[in-house]
């Protein structure tokens, strides 16, 4: 079993087809097999993914830090929920547990968390793939600039190519399949 790290978001402001995409990926991974890690919050996307893994008997670990404990209330319901003393010791913990990283739609937690498993992977701290999965373009403009960046030797192409996008759940799937 590999234990895959999503990232998405946290947020109970948003369309419900994200909440929906969260459950769907959240029970996909369960029934290929796989622990599903999150950030530990048990609100919008986050808790759906985890709530659909479980629902699918799928082993949920998450890491949360003890100062969003009581703002994102965190996912009491988890197999396994570890607090941390922070931001960075939260995203540490993700690193060291995870086999590899699937980002899904979110906002500026989600960005943060996709470049410092990217960043970290570059400098070759950790050899985790990262998947993006880029529904219905919502990373198209991200992409673009990242894509300028590299157009402007800001970003190494080899940096740029590690991130493997995908647009469709079932590449996203297929290729976490493959972590390990």
């Amino acid at each position: 079993m590999s234990a895959v790290c999503v990232f998405c978001a946290s947020s109970n402001d948003i369309e419900s087809r994200w909440l929906d995409l969260a459950r769907h990926v959240g029970a996909e991974l369960a029934r290929r097999g796989h622990a599903v890690i999150s950030g530990g919050g048990r609100v919008g996307m986050m808790g759906t993914l985890a709530k659909g893994a479980r629902a699918e008997a799928g082993h949920t670990l998450g890491v949360i830090p003890q100062s969003l404990v009581d703002l994102e209330v965190a996912d009491d319901e988890a197999d396994e929920l570890v607090v941390t003393d922070g931001m960075a010791a939260r995203k540490t913990v993700l690193i060291d547990r995870a086999d590899g990283f699937l980002v899904l739609p979110g906002g500026l937690g989600t960005l943060d968390e996709l470049f410092e498993v990217w960043t970290t992977a570059t400098l070759r701290l950790h050899a985790k793939p990262i998947v993006l999965l880029d529904v219905d373009g919502f990373y198209t403009g991200l992409l673009a600039w990242l894509d300028g960046l590299v157009a402007t030797g800001f970003v190494r192409p080899t940096a740029r190519t590690a991130l493997r996008v995908v647009s469709t759940v079932e590449d996203a799937l297929d290729a976490v399949d493959d972590f390990g």
